[in-house]
């Protein structure tokens, strides 16, 4: 099995319910197609660098998956026709970095920090 990381950006005017939809839609999709979701993060709402079908910021969900090329190709093409997406991008990779939140608040990450060292 290959390990991706999938970004998905939906529309700015999504509400919460939606978004939970959408995640709950693609893994599905995944777990459809026999692969396996190890790691969901939303990252909330981000500018975006330039603006997207009338859209300036936009709703990031990542995944960090399990499968092979067929799980891609279906999740794809089901993304290519959804209105509520701007966006899609999957990224092949050799292991995944499952301890580091990028997106969460400084003050946490730095929360996080201090109870590692701590313990050490």
């Amino acid at each position: 099995m290959n390990l991706y990381e999938h970004t998905i950006i939906a529309r700015q005017d999504a509400s919460p319910s939606e978004i939970k939809q959408l995640t709950e839609k693609y893994s599905k999709i995944i777990e459809k197609n026999n692969g396996e979701v190890v790691k969901m993060e939303n990252w909330g709402l981000l500018n975006l660098s330039h603006e997207i079908k009338k859209n300036k910021k936009g709703s990031y969900i990542h995944f960090k998956l399990k499968g092979n090329g067929s799980v891609i190709d279906e999740l794809e093409k089901n993304e290519a026709i959804d209105k509520k997406l701007l966006r899609y991008l999957t990224i092949k990779v050799k292991n995944f970095d499952l301890e580091t939140n990028y997106f969460a608040k400084r003050e946490e990450r730095e929360d996080i920090n201090k109870k590692e060292n701590n313990s050490n």
